[in-house]
């Protein structure tokens, strides 16, 4: 038996926002998107008064931090491990270098190519501790995609056991969704019906601007990545893990991508450009 869900849409973490859930209240779910949509203002680097952007310009002094951006740091940390150094959320000087400044709806600057450097290993940039944390001088954070998994797993939480929560591309899928056999889930040239599973695709083409600059940056050059995937989307057991293996795949490259994911992730779906 189908039950519709309450449904909310809204612009947050640079693109489309999506909710859907059965069982809360009108209250619940608006209350989970103004909490979205909060974390948002938060956690953005392109406003100068954000939480995030204060961490940044801290010049290597401790500082407060909230429960949600310590949480967040330490999920940082943790990618950068499993990911092998790939996921590196220390990135920002370089993705400044390469044009990428200010929301991509304001466009590009002009890149600076001569100060994109392959940034230290993130442990060496961040320190973590209770309620507060430490960045190196001179280094700086972009959250990205990983913000965008972590919150999609947290709002799911809010919203209670049978809901779609999707964040400009990263989602998790809570429960037996309308029909009791899961919720519909677009994954490459497929739809799928995902129940208590994450899901998240990393790409090059939709924030890409001149040739061969775009958003992805290679920690181990400093410079966007010269993969030849395109694209990448990743099933796994939360929004933030699938995150993470996306992006540690598209980096990878295509020979290496499959492989590493086996034994991983819960599927995947690789694009190689020109495809």
């Amino acid at each position: 038996m189908s039950r519709d869900p309450l449904s909310r849409a809204f612009g947050a973490l640079g693109g489309l926002c999506e909710i859907y859930a059965i069982g809360p209240s009108e209250f619940v779910v608006d209350a989970a998107v103004a909490w979205t949509i909060e974390q948002h203002h938060r956690l953005t680097r392109f406003e100068p008064e954000s939480e995030l952007s204060r961490v940044n310009s801290s010049l290597g002094l401790w500082v407060n931090v909230s429960p949600e951006l310590e949480e967040l740091l330490h999920v940082g940390l943790d990618a950068f491990e499993q990911s092998g150094g790939l996921v590196h959320i220390g990135v920002l000087p370089a993705l400044r270098a390469a044009g990428y400044t200010r929301t991509f709806s304001e466009g590009p600057t002009e890149p600076s190519p001569d100060g994109a450097t392959p940034p230290p290993p993130l442990p060496e940039l961040l320190q973590v501790q209770p309620g507060r944390a430490k960045l190196a001088r001179g280094a700086a954070i972009d959250l990205g995609g990983i913000a965008k998994g972590w919150l999609a797993d947290r709002c799911a939480e809010r919203l209670g056991d049978n809901t779609l929560v999707n964040l400009a591309g990263d989602l998790y899928a809570r429960g037996p969704g309308t029909t009791g056999e899961g919720w519909p889930v677009g994954f490459g040239d497929r739809t799928l019906l995902l129940q208590d599973k994450g899901a998240a695709t990393s790409g090059i083409v939709k924030r890409s601007w001149g040739e061969g600059l775009h958003h992805l940056i290679d920690p181990r050059t400093g410079l966007p990545s010269t993969t030849d995937l395109e694209e990448i989307s990743v099933l796994a057991r939360t929004g933030t893990e699938a995150e993470v293996l996306a992006k540690t795949a598209l980096l990878m490259g295509r020979d290496a991508a499959a492989g590493w994911l086996e034994g991983r992730a819960l599927g995947w779906s690789l694009k190689t450009e020109h495809a």
